[in-house]
């Protein structure tokens, strides 16, 4: 009779960090529109939470950087100005290069083939004009490419500026890119990867970044002070 196994207790996640997650959530897709004041009696009630986690939450935030916490005034959304889309996208640019890097030194035949699984679903979403999920897809493309370095830290620094990435997405343009162009920047990263062609790979990485910050700062997008404006709430 084969003896039983003891059962082991639930983990459950701490209840700040479902509270930061939600939060990260709503300030990604512009529910928490930048400059939005987190209020803690608000925000409490909302998520049927007591303080002291809620507290625990906002602390992440403003650590990541997403949230931003005014003496005597309160926590509110950062609010991402044109410099901060250029640092945003060139720690990306360093980020993923270094990710690249680390690919090739791997299996680039099965990140390839990873990479090619999600391009696919962006083609599908090119096709149908539907750009919310073409934007998630070219997300989940990056994603999965500094997964596949293997590198923890690289992947820890990936989350905050992904989360800036989108907040960029979300609040600081009106104009979608070009769906076919977006698609085909993507296929030639995975051919230069195939290919194994690392100078290749590291400079369409660099253009495709730079493609994103002109289009986010166009001569048309007001500088915006970003402590000073969340400050002001």
């Amino acid at each position: 009779m084969a003896t039983a196994k003891p059962l082991q207790p639930v983990k459950r996640e701490p209840a700040a960090t479902i509270i930061a997650a939600q939060l990260t959530e709503a300030i990604m897709d512009g529910s928490l529109a930048p400059g939005t004041q987190l209020g803690e009696a608000e925000l409490a009630g909302q998520l049927g939470v007591s303080r002291g986690p809620l507290r625990e939450a906002l602390q992440r935030l403003v650590q990541q950087g997403i949230a931003v916490s005014a003496p005597h005034r309160g926590v509110f959304v950062t609010r991402l100005d044109e410099h901060d889309v250029r640092d945003i996208y060139l720690a990306r640019t360093a980020m993923e290069s270094a990710a690249c890097r680390l690919v090739l030194q791997g299996d680039p035949q099965r990140t390839a083939d990873r990479l090619a699984k999600v391009h696919r679903t962006m083609k599908a979403a090119a096709r149908r004009g539907n750009y919310a999920a073409l934007s998630a897809a070219d997300m989940d493309f990056h994603q999965a490419l500094v997964e596949e370095s293997g590198s923890p830290r690289l992947q820890r620094i990936a989350q905050t500026l992904f989360v800036e990435t989108r907040m960029c997405l979300s609040a600081l343009t009106e104009d979608h890119p070009d769906p076919d162009a977006l698609v085909e920047e993507h296929a030639g990263l995975i051919e230069a990867l195939r290919d194994q062609e690392e100078s290749r790979l590291l400079a369409l990485l660099d253009d495709h970044m730079q493609d994103a910050v002109h289009r986010l700062t166009g001569p048309d997008r007001a500088p915006e002070s970003a402590t000073a404006d969340a400050a002001a709430g």
